[in-house]
């Protein structure tokens, strides 16, 4: 079996990298359309868990929407009460940790089971963050669904009767979340609307992908991730950060050399016999070739 070239698509958003992504120059546009928006809005999915799971640790499960924000004498005036938060307690007891903004109940993990939350989120973010870029290691779907099924067994562990239908890690692993009115909405990229640009181009996808790269083998570009729509996104420049601050420190050793050969070539003219403006005057007056001591 022949082997197909391979190109190496590292994803930005903006000027942020995301992901590295492979696919064979046959791939149809339209599938890795698909594929990147996915693993894009994975990316993201992971993030916002990992961000409401690092609250779970510190201050535990999310209250029902009618009772956050408001203070106890509030809650005790309303008569409203957390039966699911009475529900769902965590494993091995409760560290009480008040949330001061309300909008979780309290009852955090121990230490102990903290510790499993924590040391999960710390791995699913390692699994899907843009370092993987720099270690030239690819995301794909499965990288963020195995760093969705890692936090998603952290929480049973810590939390064996579940977590309230209300708590936004329960929503998030059950697609049922509702991001309208966050900035988070503005980063989600519906899968229809993606659109991926490179060197100025969009990759339109009823083409393939070497229709745009061309036939050379091991490939690597840049591709922009946007929603459609939005105009062509910002060239890369033409030379890293990384080369330009080389280049710069080049130029810069170069100029200060330049001045030193200069700064030679002037001391060496004025220290030489014909730029000596008493040469003439010690010659009539016969001082030339004067020396101190025994010849």
């Amino acid at each position: 079996m022949i082997n197909q070239a391979m190109v190496k698509i590292h994803v930005k958003r903006g000027d942020d990298s995301q992901f590295l992504y492979e696919a064979t120059l046959e791939t149809p546009m339209s599938d890795i359309l698909k594929d990147c928006a996915t693993i894009y809005n994975g990316r993201l999915k992971v993030d916002r868990i990992c961000g409401e799971m690092e609250e779970l640790v510190k201050h535990g499960v999310s209250l029902p929407p009618n009772m956050q924000g408001l203070t106890d004498e509030q809650i005790e005036e309303l008569k409203l009460k957390d039966e699911w938060g009475e529900k769902c307690q965590p494993s091995g007891g409760v560290k009480f940790n008040k949330d001061t903004i309300g909008c979780r109940n309290g009852q955090a993990p121990t230490p102990k089971m903290a510790e499993v939350l924590t040391k999960t989120i710390k791995e699913a973010k390692d699994m899907i963050s843009k370092k993987k870029v720099e270690a030239d290691v690819l995301v794909t779907q499965k990288t963020v669904q195995d760093a969705l099924d890692i936090l998603r067994g952290a929480v049973m562990i810590v939390y064996p009767m579940g977590l309230p239908p209300h708590e936004p890690i329960r929503q998030e692993m059950e697609n049922t979340e509702d991001l309208s009115g966050k900035q988070a909405s503005l980063e989600v990229i519906d899968i229809e609307q993606a659109s991926l640009w490179w060197a100025g181009k969009e990759l339109l996808p009823n083409k393939k992908l070497g229709d745009f790269v061309g036939k050379n083998e091991k490939t690597k570009i840049v591709a922009k991730i946007q929603k459609k729509g939005h105009g062509a996104p910002s060239r890369e420049p033409v030379v890293s950060p990384e080369e330009q601050k080389n280049m710069m420190a080049y130029y810069y050793k170069k100029q200060e050399e330049m001045k030193r050969l200069e700064k030679e070539e002037d001391d060496a003219y004025m220290n030489a016999e014909w730029a000596d403006q008493h040469q003439l005057k010690r010659q009539f007056q016969g001082l030339n070739n004067i020396k101190w001591g025994p010849r």
